[in-house]
This record gives C-alpha cells, sequence and structure tokens, in this order.
C-alpha cells in the first residue's frame, strides 16, 4: 500500500531545524577541537601509504565527543616494546559545520567529506586522534536527511611527519615527539639560523637532504649547535643519505639565507641524536645494540646482496 500522500519525512523547514537544533547542541555541549587535513606527499601505490605525509592546516570546529566515560579503546598497556597507550574516542560533527569551516567551499581541501588519515587534534588533553572510519549515515535518515559525521579515532602515533599548520600549540607538540639529528656549525658572517626554518645541504649531485631547524644553542658569533628534525632526501642514491662534514658544502637556511659548514654531525652513540623531550626512550640504546649484528648499510635485505634499487 503507498504512503500517505500528506505526511512527509523530508519536508525542508523541519530538517533545517533538526539541523539547526544539533548544530547549537554541539555548540553547547561539544569541544573545540581542530580538524587537520592529511596532505600525501609521496604515496606508495602498492601498499596505500605515504610515510612522509604533511599536515599544513589547521581548522577549529566544535565537535561532541560521544564516549561517556573516558576514553576507549585497549587502554594503557605495558609490553615488550615499552607502555603503549590505545585510546579511541568518536567525535560527532555536523556535516554542515564541517562544509562552512572545512569543506571544499572555503579552502583548499579536496575531500567532499573528512577523510580517514585526517587528525582530529583536541586541546583540552593535548592530544591528536587519527580518523580510522568516518559513518556518515547515522543516525539513519530520521528526516530523511543526513545531519552528522561520526567519526570513529584511535591516539595518534606520530611518525616524523611534518606539521606546518600555523598554530603555535600544534606545531610545538609534534616537534616534540620529532627525532632529531645534531649538529655542529661554523656560521658564515654570523648570520645565525632561526627556529622553525627549513635547512638543506645538496651531498651529492641530485641529492638534496632537508630538515627543520628545532633547536639553537649559540656559542658565539660564528659557533652554533643546531638540532634537525622531519629530516627528508630529494633524489635516491640508493642508500641512506644524511647531513654530512664539509668546509665547502654548506647548509642552507630557506628563512635566515644564512650558509654555515657543518664541523660535526652527532652519531647514535652522542646522547645528543636522540628523542630529547621523551626522557623514556631507548632508541640509542637500542641501535648501538643492533650495530652489533644488524647491516644498516645494507640497501636491498630481501634480495641479492649485489643488486641495489
Amino acid at each position: 500500500m503507498p504512503r500517505n500522500v500528506y505526511f512527509s519525512q523530508a519536508v525542508k523547514s523541519e530538517q533545517n531545524l533538526y539541523e539547526d537544533l544539533i548544530i547549537e547542541s554541539l555548540k553547547i555541549f561539544g569541544q573545540d577541537v581542530y580538524y587537520i587535513p592529511r596532505t600525501l606527499i609521496n604515496r606508495d601505490t602498492i601498499l596505500g601509504e605515504d610515510a612522509s605525509s604533511a599536515f599544513n592546516d589547521a581548522y577549529l570546529i566544535e565537535a561532541y565527543i560521544e564516549n561517556q566515560e573516558g576514553f576507549e579503546g585497549a587502554g594503557d598497556l605495558y609490553s615488550k616494546f615499552g607502555l603503549e597507550i590505545r585510546d579511541e574516542a568518536t567525535f560527532i560533527i555536523s556535516r554542515s559545520q564541517w562544509n562552512k569551516l572545512v569543506g571544499v567551499w572555503n579552502n583548499s581541501v579536496n575531500s567532499i567529506k573528512p577523510m580517514e588519515g585526517d587528525i582530529i587534534f583536541l586541546p583540552m588533553t593535548n592530544k591528536f586522534f587519527e580518523i580510522s572510519f568516518v559513518e556518515h549515515e547515522t543516525p539513519f535518515y530520521q528526516l530523511s536527511n543526513l545531519p552528522v559525521y561520526k567519526l570513529t579515532c584511535a591516539l595518534f602515533e606520530y611518525s616524523d611527519e611534518d606539521f606546518e599548520t600555523g598554530n603555535d600549540l600544534i606545531d610545538d607538540l609534534s616537534q616534540e615527539s620529532a627525532y632529531t639529528t645534531t649538529v655542529d656549525l661554523t656560521v658564515i658572517g654570523g648570520n645565525h639560523f632561526v627556529k622553525g626554518e627549513l635547512v638543506s645541504q645538496t651531498v651529492a649531485t641530485g641529492i638534496v637532504v632537508t630538515g627543520e631547524v628545532a633547536t639553537v644553542t649559540k656559542s658565539g658569533d660564528t659557533t652554533a649547535t643546531v638540532s634537525i628534525s622531519n629530516i627528508g632526501v630529494t633524489g635516491s642514491s640508493g642508500t641512506m643519505t644524511e647531513f654530512i662534514v664539509s668546509p665547502t658544502i654548506g647548509l642552507v637556511g630557506a628563512e635566515s639565507g644564512s650558509t654555515c659548514h657543518i664541523t660535526k654531525v652527532y652519531d647514535v652513540a652522542d646522547s645528543t641524536n636522540t628523542f630529547a623531550n621523551d626522557g623514556n626512550a631507548q632508541n640509542v640504546a637500542f641501535e648501538i645494540s643492533g650495530d652489533s649484528f644488524i647491516d644498516f648499510s645494507e640497501s636491498n635485505p630481501f634480495g641479492d646482496p649485489s643488486e641495489t634499487y
């Protein structure tokens, strides 16, 4: 039997009222969060991964945390790799607010909805949550429309992604988790590098090593010790490439315009080459131990040792 034509579940005015009530509720009971879209730099088309993702924008939006009794997930686990925190959370955001504040209509975001892999930053706890699933059909067509997105998120595991959002809180927190390489410099003309600028060194023809200045410790007008994070390589040599000591090949700053010469690169045995802000980090101890039985110079560990790629 056909439905009664005098009753409709898709009245536009009712849909708008329902959506406005949801937005008002999110503004009252929700939290201010930052939506940070992910930018793929060099995607692996086979595995579908991108180890060098970048996060270049942060958009403030209100979100409701659906978890009532604290974060969900496996919680805090002590494993053979140390303490692991596997918190999960579910955020609800308005579809129209996302389109207005984040979506394609006002900025460079090229997706029509929140995407898996993007990040939600919760200032209340200073935690980053990575979106693992976007549910766009809850509640299920109550008024023949879909007013919200339901974002299932897990605590973000930092892996040297580049954060340049312009928000000092977000960028500084990500910097604290970054692995740093420390170098001693001879400064040309007394023009020191500045924190946050990009530096680069052409170590061979077509091979450029780049990074971001994390800290600068000046020891005079012509010398300084600098820690560099988010290190990447343009070009390929088939082997691991790092900054090199050279009296002629300069380390060039993009912002200061300074050219410096590296006089020392602290190796893994030095306490300055570590996760300096994590007192529990054991990466130096593990790598020193691994040097006795792992050949880190091997460029093709899964094939013929004579073959390089």
